[in-house]
């Protein structure tokens, strides 16, 4: 190895370092909201810190996302998927100490499923992500959240909903209606990816209901357990080289370990009408985020495409929120 390679490894080691320390401050603050927390509370604004908060959180999903893309003509979206379920299991599991908690057979259940939807999940979407951009990816991957709130309502307006997301759905669809049609293949796999986020969502609720955050961090073991066999099978030593150790790193730390834990610490503190309007931004955040960091273009159709499903969510959200409110 040339000088200037060690000078490049060492420079990336400290990258990294500094990365992990910031994360785990977060992370700490994450599991002590009530600390952290008290004295924006007695704020008027208090408001404002936690939605911050969440926002950095979900900027953070979309920047590791680049990350990891990175990362597939190396090793792959399965290797990139196992580095970064793989180190933010050792991350979340050195804050949150999973192997503490006791449980009955129900939240157990519960926890393993949520545990297997959460690795099928990423895994499903950083396969889509390789043949399809990120923005694009995320829009058709927000049906399952989707799905799963109007799933809860039977009203008309509901249906509305449903109609806007399949519009930006079909839109998106390789039909043969743009002049740069989208892989079949990643628009499948997106498909599935909400799937599994829809079941991440039903099934994290219960498993978070009796342990909170520490459920995420045994969740995040479970993944692992067959996500990162998985990697290693397909990539061999080659995964656990310096260069591409210390990427995986930062996409742990940056897609999983720091938001994960910043959302902990936020959404608690958001209503829920305010909370799914900022969530349905998700789509938007990514389409510039491919933009400005991964040199992706969308057509005015696929923006149009994607426009229409943050609409069909931050709707569904808001009308959710309001019929609470009035029974």
């Amino acid at each position: 190895m040339s000088v200037a390679e060690c000078m490049g490894c060492r420079s990336r080691g400290r990258a990294a370092l500094r990365v992990m320390r910031t994360a785990t401050v977060l992370i700490w603050a994450a599991a002590h909201p009530s600390k952290i927390m008290k004295n924006a509370e007695r704020s008027a604004t208090s408001l404002f810190f936690p939605i911050a908060i969440l926002v950095i959180a979900m900027a953070c999903f979309q920047v590791g996302a680049t990350l990891a893309k990175g990362l597939f003509p190396l090793v792959g979206a399965v290797g990139a998927t196992a580095l970064r379920t793989g180190i933010a299991a050792v991350v979340l599991s050195i804050v949150w100490r999973p192997w503490r908690l006791r449980f009955t057979r129900r939240e157990a259940r519960a926890v393993i499923i949520y545990g297997i939807a959460l690795g099928c999940m990423n895994l499903s979407f950083y396969s889509a992500l390789d043949t399809i951009p990120l923005g694009i990816a995320v829009a058709i991957e927000f049906t399952g959240p989707l799905a799963v709130a109007v799933a809860a309502s039977r009203r008309s307006i509901d249906f509305a909903w449903i109609g806007l997301a399949i519009a930006g759905l079909l839109a998106l669809l390789p039909l043969g209606h743009d002049t740069r049609p989208l892989a079949t293949q990643g628009v499948a796999l997106a498909l599935i990816a909400g799937l599994w986020w829809a079941l991440y969502i039903i099934y994290g609720r219960r498993a978070g209901s009796s342990h909170g955050g520490a459920s995420t961090a045994l969740g995040m073991l479970i993944s692992s357990l067959f996500i990162v066999p998985i990697g290693v099978l397909e990539n061999g030593a080659a995964l656990f080289s310096s260069s591409i150790l210390m990427t995986g790193i930062a996409v742990a730390v940056v897609s999983s370990a720091l938001p994960y834990s910043l959302e902990m610490m936020a959404m608690p503190k958001i209503p829920t009408r305010v909370l799914g309007v900022l969530l349905s931004l998700d789509p938007v955040l990514a389409a510039l985020a491919g933009v400005v960091l991964l040199n992706e273009h969308l057509t005015w159709l696929q923006w149009s495409a994607v426009a229409c499903i943050v609409a069909a969510s931050a709707g569904s959200a808001s009308s959710n929120r309001a019929e609470a409110l009035t029974n």
